[in-house]
């Protein structure tokens, strides 16, 4: 039996550090949550982290060999993506927009549409190495950075504006939030727009040809920092554009490709 806890444990900040660094065993590690909470991440096949939340009642089996990690003490902080299916109402776009009732999206349902997510350490990303590796993985050799508010911003206005007006790119839009908060709205298969709250250490990924838009919220500030593969193009296409590769790409990858599993599986 292990209380884990700062009461209960000798040395507890420095035994949380070593659970929470990336690591393999040798063995199953097996833990049965009898009280209280905490996460284990996972590697997925592509290397990216997968979050589980355990709670009292749950058994975690981690096979031997998977690398993984272990964070107990802080299963209390917010989130920095969260998402849902928007309503249609007109008013004020930096208001959350949510259905009634809320209809929630996982990461995973955005994972479906291209759209990945890290959750980081803001704090410490010059020397963050999983944001060294994902640059070093997808090939984000560009950097720089960008504060969106009305008394940083040059022709805030036009610019809020024209970040709100439903476009695509012919390469990846990606943003790592280092301060603040805001909108990235991109559509689902049906078309419907779902709304993604990226907040600071949440770093978000839009894939080459998908609709998408981003505005404030309430809080009227976000620093971002902007990655790109090699030299920048930030040249929005306000739809339609449907003609373009990368439009015709996306579909083909990650809307016709899934749409027509149903009828695969029926024929079977």
């Amino acid at each position: 039996m292990l209380d884990l806890c700062p009461e209960k444990v000798d040395k507890y900040e420095e035994k949380l550090r070593n659970f929470y660094t990336e690591h393999i065993h040798g063995d199953e590690e097996i833990r049965y949550c009898l009280e209280g909470s905490g996460y284990f991440d996972v590697r997925d096949k592509d290397d990216r982290w997968i979050r589980i939340w355990i709670k009292p009642g749950d058994l975690i089996v981690l096979p031997a060999g998977i690398y993984h990690r272990s964070d107990y003490a802080l299963d209390d902080r917010e989130e920095v993506l969260e998402a849902w299916y928007m309503d249609d109402s007109t008013e004020d776009q930096r208001l959350p927009h949510h259905r009634e009732p809320k209809e929630l999206v996982s990461l995973d349902k955005l994972s479906e549409l291209g759209v990945l997510s890290w959750r980081l350490d803001a704090d410490n990303y010059e020397a963050d190495e999983e944001l060294k590796k994902i640059r070093a993985d997808r090939g984000y050799s560009y950097v720089d950075f960008i504060e969106v508010c009305p008394e940083k911003l040059p022709n805030y206005e036009e610019k809020i504006k024209n970040f709100f007006e439903e476009h695509l790119h012919t390469d990846e839009e990606i943003r790592y939030c280092l301060a603040g908060s805001g909108y990235f709205d991109v559509r689902d298969r049906n078309d419907a727009w779902i709304r993604v709250w990226v907040k600071k250490g949440g770093m978000i990924v839009l894939p080459a040809g998908i609709y998408h838009r981003f505005t404030l919220d309430s809080n009227n500030y976000i620093k971002a920092m902007r990655l790109f593969i090699g030299d920048p193009i930030w040249t929005p296409f306000n739809r339609p554009h449907d003609h373009l590769p990368a439009r015709k790409d996306y579909i083909e990858t990650f809307v016709q490709k899934d749409a027509a599993s149903p009828a695969v599986d029926a024929a079977a």
